[in-house]
């Protein structure tokens, strides 16, 4: 499938290397994997590709362009970046590289981060009213377009982490579902990453060349607790490599028996 000569523009001048070529056939086999055993695929929607300018939206973005170019995905993608007024924000970036890749694709701007920065008190971090203004403006933006679904670059790293960070600061079961329905019930939210590890994510933005944003802008970014379980799992990893697809495992393998929640089971009954 991938060893065809004729190539989407986003791979074009991709490394000739072996090693590029098996990231290259793994990523886009991950998430064929995803999208088929989450039921993703509904033939003639059209999708909202959201792009940060992070490695993991290009990634995602490269990923399902790829899937549609070689007539795999039967849905229309359209690619949509929401500047939020960060201050430094390199607004021509992903517009220019969008109109140069041959990309359908929306830019919106709205400057949520004045409003984040007015109500969040000195000292707290903005990540969680940050995304829900985000996550608002992309609905209406899928409404606008008429898109079924908003798909984001969430991948296992953050999958695990999101499991961990409910597990130890929120103390519940819960983790990030590959694909689910907005509370209106209007729009579904898919993540075809759900199998990718994020340092494959990083290889091949980084082996691409494609013009990273970073993340941090707003800075905002010290101390999170998601940085903190992310530094557990390095350390996890480092000591017996596999932990996070263990963990990633773990999550399809759930035994609501084995469990203590009486909503899952009716314990006077046994």
């Amino acid at each position: 499938m991938l060893d065809q000569d004729d190539i989407h523009p986003l791979f074009a001048g991709a490394p000739a290397t072996t090693e590029f070529r098996k990231l290259r056939k793994r990523l886009v086999r991950q998430a064929r994997e995803a999208l088929e055993a989450y039921a993703m695929i509904r033939e003639g929607d059209r999708w909202l590709v959201c792009l940060s300018g992070g490695k993991d939206s290009y990634t995602l973005l490269a990923v399902l362009t790829e899937l549609k170019w070689r007539g795999l995905l039967p849905v229309d993608l359209l690619a949509c970046n929401l500047d939020q007024g960060q201050p430094g924000f390199p607004a021509t970036v992903l517009p220019d590289f969008l109109v140069r890749m041959g990309v359908p694709h929306r830019i919106e701007y709205r400057d949520t981060y004045s409003i984040v920065t007015a109500k969040v008190p000195q000292g707290r971090t903005y990540c969680a009213l940050c995304s829900r203004l985000r996550r608002g403006n992309l609905y209406r933006i899928a409404r606008e377009e008429g898109c079924a679904a908003l798909v984001l670059g969430h991948h296992r790293d953050d999958i695990v982490e999101t499991f961990l960070l409910n597990l130890l600061h929120g103390g519940t079961l819960a983790a990030m579902a590959p694909k689910l329905r907005n509370e209106d019930g209007d729009l579904l939210v898919l993540r075809p990453l759900a199998h990718v590890a994020e340092a494959d994510c990083a290889r091949f933005a980084a082996a691409m060349r494609y013009p990273v944003i970073p993340c941090d802008l707003c800075g905002s970014q010290d101390g999170l607790q998601r940085a903190a379980v992310k530094r557990m799992l390095d350390d996890w990893e480092a000591k017996s490599p596999g932990r996070r697809q263990i963990l990633f495992r773990a999550l399809s393998r759930v035994k609501p028996g084995q469990l203590l929640d009486p909503a899952l089971l009716d314990f006077a009954a046994i």
